[in-house]
């Protein structure tokens, strides 16, 4: 896809990736509008990157219906939708279920309350285009929260799911699965900041795929390597895994006895994804 001259709406737009993308669509001349919870912050860099923002809670399918209505009634059309919003919250199974909820909400039914509102709106077109941020995490695993890790698998699964029913109908997909990318939601996983990129180099590889209509985006080499480590012996690579989240606990361990908080040296810092 090009995107000069289409109607691009990003959700998570005020910081992170979503502000990335968002800025990068205005200026390859496309008609951007983004969305967050954070209306102050959102409105602000909306306004400096050029694009018009809405506030809306993605937590909630009225949230995503009233910024699909929204867009569909000022600009007329959705050409790309970027089901970006996302969270990173809870541990493991003694995560409460309040938290459990919201990470799925926002993770999980985000992207199909888009889909559920916006694919007849693409298939009356016949075109549209979905590009819905999961994670690596969704291709490998998350060490750190179990609830991230088993939103993102069920982001993908979506992802593709779409990609299959809708493909020959008009309805593109891709689907957004980075490793460590500088912004706060990676302050906590020193791990992940060893080998994290900025957003504007995730840009350049999402624009990549995009240009050529593909489905996956990955941002390390480290991510389709491990994967494919992952289908050929299921029983090494959870070994290995269980090695490495060794190494990253001590990590965590010693980032919170030195009293660091995990941020980016200053020239890469970004904003929550």
């Amino acid at each position: 896809m090009d995107v000069h001259s289409r109607v691009v709406v990003v959700t998570g737009g005020a910081s992170g990736i979503g502000l990335a993308l968002a800025r990068r669509f205005v200026q390859e001349g496309a008609v951007v509008v983004t969305s967050d919870r954070n209306a102050e912050l959102g409105a602000q860099q909306a306004q400096q990157i050029g694009a018009r923002f809405f506030p809306a809670d993605m937590s909630t399918e009225s949230g995503v219906q009233e910024l699909i209505g929204d867009v569909l009634a000022r600009e007329g059309r959705i050409d790309l939708f970027c089901s970006n919003a996302g969270v990173a919250q809870g541990a493991g199974p003694e995560t409460p279920d309040r938290v459990w909820d919201l990470v799925h909400r926002i993770n999980v039914m985000s992207h199909v309350w888009a889909a559920r509102h916006l694919t007849p709106h693409f298939l009356e077109r016949g075109e549209g285009y979905f590009l819905n941020t999961a994670s690596a995490a969704g291709l490998l695993t998350e060490l750190h929260s179990a609830p991230y890790a088993v939103t993102k698998h069920a982001a993908l699964a979506f992802a593709e799911w779409l990609a299959i029913t809708y493909g020959d109908r008009g309805i593109k997909v891709a689907c957004l699965c980075p490793e460590g990318v500088w912004t706060p939601m990676i302050e906590n996983a020193p791990i992940l900041q060893q080998t994290a990129i900025t957003t504007d180099e995730l840009v350049e590889k999402t624009l990549e795929v995009l240009r050529r209509d593909g489905f996956l985006i990955t941002t390390h080499d480290s991510t389709l390597k491990s994967f494919r480590q992952k289908a050929e012996n299921y029983d090494d690579w959870i070994g290995k895994m269980r090695k490495l989240r060794v190494k990253a606990m001590a990590l965590v361990d010693a980032q919170a006895a030195a009293g660091k908080t995990g941020h980016a040296p200053e020239p890469r810092q970004e904003g929550e994804r």
